[in-house]
């Protein structure tokens, strides 16, 4: 399987900061073609939330490009490495919580990353960042972590409510703030054809799942250059309606 992936990222309209912070590689490692993404949110009502969003997405790309060679010689242990990401959560989770007291200030962010190799997906997740499995249509395969995604999944709001809920930015977890993280762990089949985006919430409120895949489905994204181009085509017209968030994606392109 062939994965080309890139990486997008955009201070938006009315941030002094960026506060999002990315990574994507798709490389060869030991003959096998792998693709390894995270996408991370620092909180914006928290202090130096690029600090933690930076500190994270650090700490998982060292991973892939340390740790992970070294497991990727054999076939990949889920379990394995749900302990070697949850060792990787914990351990920022202290780190950025000590880093606050030291200073005197709360800071956290969220995580979103995903691992493809050998015609499989591996994820691991905590906050509001997302992603989405583009094929025929476009899934969602990650919670968000909020109060009010809660309640829908509980039954206490319909979807239509929850878009219109004030309460829908209010994380029930996230790195850095919270006294213990949960991460959620994903695993699927990664079929060719097939378009994985990953996103801070500042690239999806004011879009549509329509205008989402209309852009970025697989017949769209036939190279490099026109994945780059249509990612900043929708970071653009989030901008144009007024998005005030940081605005990040990336996208990963099966063959």
């Amino acid at each position: 399987m062939k994965l080309i992936t890139v990486a997008v990222s955009d201070i938006g309209i009315s941030r002094k900061v960026n506060q999002d912070s990315v990574y994507s590689n798709a490389r060869m490692i030991k003959n096998t073609e792998v693709a390894f993404s995270v996408v991370c949110d620092g909180m914006g009502g928290l202090s130096e939330g690029e600090v933690a969003s930076a500190s994270v997405v650090n700490a998982f790309s060292t991973w892939f490009n340390t740790v992970f060679p070294q497991i990727c010689e054999d076939e990949i242990d889920f379990e394995e490495l749900k302990l070697q990401w949850s060792k990787i959560v914990y351990e920022q989770n202290k780190y950025l919580m000590d880093y606050g007291v030291s200073k005197n200030i709360r800071l956290g962010t969220t995580l979103t990353a995903l691992l493809i190799v050998d015609g499989k997906y591996y994820g691991v997740h905590v906050g509001d960042s997302r992603i989405y499995e583009i094929s025929d249509r476009v899934y969602q395969i990650t919670n968000d972590h909020t109060l009010v995604a809660r309640d829908v999944r509980l039954g206490n709001l319909t979807p239509e409510q929850a878009r219109k809920d004030p309460r829908q930015n209010i994380l029930l977890q996230c790195i850095g703030a919270s006294d213990a993280v949960e991460p959620d762990f994903l695993y699927g089949n990664a079929e060719k054809d097939t378009v994985y985006l990953l996103c801070s919430d500042g690239f999806r409120h004011v879009i549509s799942d329509d205008e989402i895949y209309s852009n970025l489905n697989c017949f769209q994204l036939v190279s490099e250059d026109e994945m780059i181009k249509k990612a900043n085509y929708l970071i653009d017209l989030n901008k144009s309606r007024m998005e005030k968030d940081n605005i990040s994606a990336i996208l990963i392109r099966t063959f």
